[in-house]
């Protein structure tokens, strides 16, 4: 531990709640944007059908690929990302960089208006991506600093909480908004929605000042110019390692692939919704505060089902419900059908990102001095799966159509599972 870091008072509650608002500043644009409102807005200010560098486009598909490219943007960078989090100093400024670059992408989307500004709300919805991910790189990197070991869970659990709280009281500022907009002196729905662009931006950079403020400040010393390649050290040091740790190798090549599955329903569940099944925005935006309100309740089920019979059962549990869910929205109909659909996403949409994490954290070898790595480690795992994912829809979507492309990403879920199934996980 550095001498910055060794005069920092850890557990502080003044400095743990500023950390938390971080949670509460950047979970806006997570859920508002790219879950809540942005899809549906992008696919009703574009041409259903385009050409784009001289290939046939749907607006649907060149959504996914936007989130495609940025996740493929966020992996590469991640490397020197991590390296700068664990070695250089500049915690602080990035964390403000990414945040500034975030925020200030968000706001600039009040300016995408129809097929003339397609470009401009490509780019910007893709920067924005790039300053939340990367943002949430120097936030995590922040918690051993703050907080002692005993106290990660509870902290960590902290910043979770501030940040659901935060996005669902702007989300539903939002609703109010748009659903009345009329009554607020908006001369049409449009105009609202990307008012609720503009908000989200200053909401985030806003309540990050606090953190900005309560932080500790960077270290004086210069930035090491081997940081990139620490990085790609330590992500390779991981690698071989895992030689050696066949049921952990096999863990992850499952949760690459059911996580591909995962990340693509979120990602691109609204825009499904408003393609398929006419919905509003005020109608996704019900369907988002569903989906989050039963996140908590499988959250908490699923980790009650892993105490009573271990983290694999729970996990094949899940992976078998995201498997029936990719089948019954093949065939959906209803908006009431789909808002039970999103019921039952909810339900293990918390639970199997939450218990991923902590069953990797079992897999983990014992008195590992450098869990810092097998997490950067996971965390790229985490955003390449997301990224093949959305591609892989967006390929399918042009092809087939996109009820074809949801129904395509069971095969993710079942490749999974398959491995899942040979993979030994300890109960303890």
């Amino acid at each position: 531990m550095s001498k910055l870091n060794s005069a920092i008072e850890q557990n502080n509650p003044r400095t743990i709640n500023g950390w938390a608002f971080f949670d509460w500043a950047n979970s806006a644009y997570a859920l508002v944007i790219t879950v809540a409102i942005f899809p549906g807005y992008f696919l009703a200010v574009t041409d259903d059908n385009f050409r784009l560098f001289g290939m046939e486009m749907t607006d649907s598909a060149l959504y996914a690929f936007a989130v495609s490219a940025a996740y493929l943007l966020i992996a590469l960078m991640s490397p020197l990302l991590s390296g700068i989090a664990d070695y250089g100093g500049r915690k602080m400024w990035f964390l403000k960089f990414f945040t500034t670059l975030g925020a200030l992408s968000c706001i600039s989307l009040w300016f995408f208006t129809n097929m003339a500004t397609l470009p401009l709300g490509t780019i910007a919805f893709m920067l924005a991506t790039i300053g939340f991910a990367g943002g949430i790189v120097f936030y995590n990197a922040y918690l051993p600093i703050i907080a002692t070991e005993d106290q990660y869970d509870r902290v960590s659990a902290k910043g979770f909480s501030y940040g659901y709280i935060g996005s669902v009281i702007l989300l539903i500022t939002n609703l109010v908004m748009i659903t009345f907009y009329d009554d607020l002196g908006f001369k049409d729905e449009s105009m609202a929605v990307r008012m609720s662009f503009i908000m989200v931006g200053l909401w985030w950079l806003g309540f990050s000042q606090i953190p900005f403020r309560r932080l500790p400040p960077d270290a004086k010393n210069a930035m090491d110019e081997d940081l990139l390649k620490k990085g790609f050290q330590e992500l390779k040091k991981v690698w071989n390692q895992l030689t050696h740790f066949q049921n952990t190798k096999r863990f992850l090549i499952s949760f690459f692939f059911y996580n591909a599955g995962v990340q693509t329903v979120l990602f691109l569940a609204a825009t499904f919704a408003e393609k398929e099944l006419q919905f509003k925005t005020s109608d996704l935006i019900i369907l988002i505060l569903i989906l989050q309100l039963v996140a908590i309740v499988g959250a908490t089920f699923f980790a009650k089902v892993s105490d009573w019979r271990g983290n694999k059962f729970s996990l094949t549990a899940m992976i078998l419900i995201w498997i029936l869910i990719c089948g019954i929205a093949y065939i959906v109909t209803s908006k009431m059908e789909f808002y039970i659909l999103a019921g039952a996403v909810g339900l293990v949409m918390g639970g199997i990102q939450s218990l991923s994490r902590s069953t990797y954290s079992k897999l983990i070898p014992e008195d590992t001095p450098d869990t810092a790595s097998w997490f950067s480690f996971y965390d790229v795992l985490d955003k390449v799966s997301t990224m093949l994912g959305t591609f892989g829809f967006g390929i399918v979507q042009l092809t087939g159509g996109m009820r074809s492309a949801v129904l395509a990403l069971a095969v993710f879920f079942v490749i999974g599972l398959l491995i899942l199934g040979i993979t030994r996980i300890a109960r303890a």
